[in-house]
């Protein structure tokens, strides 16, 4: 798993005359505004929701997620990044990880014994039950990813997500995990690494502290079924068009009202879907009430 070259000598030791590397003390483990250093030997932290991803581009990580509030949240320990290079599991001089489909075809599959490997090392230490700790294989015959599949997620120890990449994983590997495969919608993309990004930026989010407010985790899109109300800041008046009434009224309830209202017709213009699943959800709690 590594290459042959010393690794330079971390912060805190001096080489001595016995060519053997001396502490002078316990390292100190100091945030960093540079994304990549967070997840460089960073420890493990007891109760930490943490993201392992197997991936052939480790370099694409966190990348966005290293930014704005995951990335402070990921800067101040409130959850973990961790990259699996999956080269390094490659077989031969070359670290080949992939070969020809069986019974032909174009395109290249990923090798069983390497992604094996892979997935070996990164479900080491986890919990066995799969809903404290999801395997997820990012693939578009996968089951679509929402906001429930997100909050499943947030309530794990952490998950492991493969980054599929040319025409996918032997899918002998896929029967003999187990694997959960989710997709980022209808369409296809040229890797997972983009989706992983999507799915772990809706995941953590979520996660206590993240986000600092807890109620604009419930009054955004998906939370409640429906799609979000508009939303308006000052000026009052911007190039003719007034902020509603209704917001600058300073009555709660009439606000609240006005947003549900719009959140149902948004979500009834926009998604049929959906709020054809919220009008059940709704019938079916006035039958119970």
């Amino acid at each position: 798993m590594s290459d042959d070259s010393t690794p330079p000598l971390p912060k805190g030791t001096e080489q001595n005359t016995t060519g053997k590397a001396r502490s002078h003390g316990r390292l100190a483990v100091r945030p960093t505004l540079q994304p990549r250093e967070l997840m460089t030997n960073t420890p493990d932290i007891a109760g930490v929701w943490k993201a392992k991803v197997i991936t052939l581009f480790p370099d694409a990580f966190p990348g966005v997620l290293g930014e704005s509030l995951t990335g402070k949240a990921l800067q101040d320990g409130l959850w973990q990044l961790e990259k699996i290079h999956l080269r390094e599991f490659g077989v031969g001089k070359h670290k080949n990880v992939d070969d020809t489909p069986a019974g032909g075809g174009a395109g290249m599959v990923i090798r069983p014994d390497v992604m094996g490997n892979a997935i070996d090392f990164a479900m080491n230490g986890t919990p066995p039950d799969r809903r404290d700790w999801p395997l997820v294989y990012l693939s578009p015959r996968g089951k679509r990813f929402d906001q429930a599949t997100a909050k499943r997620w947030s309530k794990a120890h952490g998950i492991t997500m493969i980054c599929g990449r040319f025409e996918g994983v032997d899918d002998r590997v896929l029967f003999h995990y187990g694997i959960e495969e989710v997709s980022l919608g209808d369409f296809v993309l040229t890797g997972g690494e983009i989706a992983a990004q999507a799915m772990i930026d809706a995941t953590v989010r979520l996660l206590p502290g993240v986000l600092g407010n807890a109620e604009s985790v419930e009054e955004e899109s998906h939370s409640n079924g429906l799609l979000e109300h508009p939303q308006f800041t000052r000026p009052a008046e911007w190039r003719g068009l007034p902020i509603p009434e209704v917001l600058m009224s300073g009555h709660h309830g009439k606000i609240a009202e006005w947003r549900l209202r719009m959140a149902e017709k948004i979500t009834r213009d926009r998604r049929p879907d959906m709020w054809e699943a919220y009008e059940a959800r709704q019938t079916s709690r006035k039958t119970k009430e």
